[in-house]
């Protein structure tokens, strides 16, 4: 079932600019030894600018295969995925990893942090790959998840919750079009996940990025604009 939490952004509240996510049809066969399992099940879906989307459902239901073909990580075996008005599976393996980097923000359940560097490091380092080479406001970037105090820390002398907000900081650095959300809150307590959702959702708005969170956690679902289920690589109507 399809539900509908909270409004959704208020009309012209986000970059026109920017279309967001819009998957049409889309179908995904993966291999499971001498069968063929359909991942994704003709999959319709539009994320705009500035909106939270959570998608709940089973294991094994298709979200991690959404993120994936979403995230440029896999092409679909047919149907289309575009971010930004981009094609993503008619971009070349070399100019797709370029708009992965630029366009799209990744959040792990764990932050996926780099071990070796502190957390401003970990914010340049992605501004290092991606050729820039103006200024960055690394504080800046980390006062808007309330990090800046801990920027010479390293990932293990920080919290879970810590390490989410790094991992959003890092995501967004970038100014991507659209960010993909992986369980934020699986290895989190009830405070620290209603805290990490809740800045999801300020971050998605103030920066008019797509966002889309794949979660297991219902006790968050009241920070997202809308809520969609998935069962058997399908999304389900209203």
């Amino acid at each position: 079932m399809t539900t509908s939490t909270v409004p959704t952004p208020a009309a012209g509240a986000a970059d026109t600019s920017r279309t967001g996510l819009v998957m049409s049809g889309v179908s995904l066969e993966l291999g499971d030894g001498d069968r063929i399992v359909r991942a994704l099940d003709s999959v319709d879906l539009v994320v705009r600018p500035g909106e939270l989307v959570a998608v709940v459902g089973p294991s094994g239901a298709g979200k991690s295969s959404l993120l994936a073909v979403a995230g440029a990580l896999t092409s679909p075996t047919s149907g289309t995925a575009t971010v930004h008005g981009h094609d993503l599976a008619s971009l070349s393996a070399r100019r797709r990893a370029r708009f992965r980097l630029e366009e799209i923000g990744f959040v792990f359940q764990s932050g996926n942090l780099v071990p070796a560097l502190t957390v401003a490091d970990q914010l340049r380092l992605v501004h290092h790959l991606r050729g820039r080479r103006d200024a960055f406001d690394v504080t800046r970037a980390l006062e808007q998840v309330g990090m800046a105090h801990k920027a010479d820390r390293r990932p293990h002398e920080l919290s879970g919750g810590e390490r989410q907000r790094v991992g959003i900081a890092r995501a967004l650095a970038t100014h991507p079009s659209l960010l993909l959300v992986d369980e934020p809150t699986s290895a989190l307590d009830r405070a620290r996940s209603q805290d990490v959702v809740a800045l999801l959702r300020e971050r998605t708005e103030r920066a008019s990025v797509a966002t889309v969170m794949v979660t297991h956690d219902h006790d968050v679902l009241h920070h997202c604009h809308r809520v969609l289920t998935m069962e058997d690589g399908r999304l389900l109507a209203a």
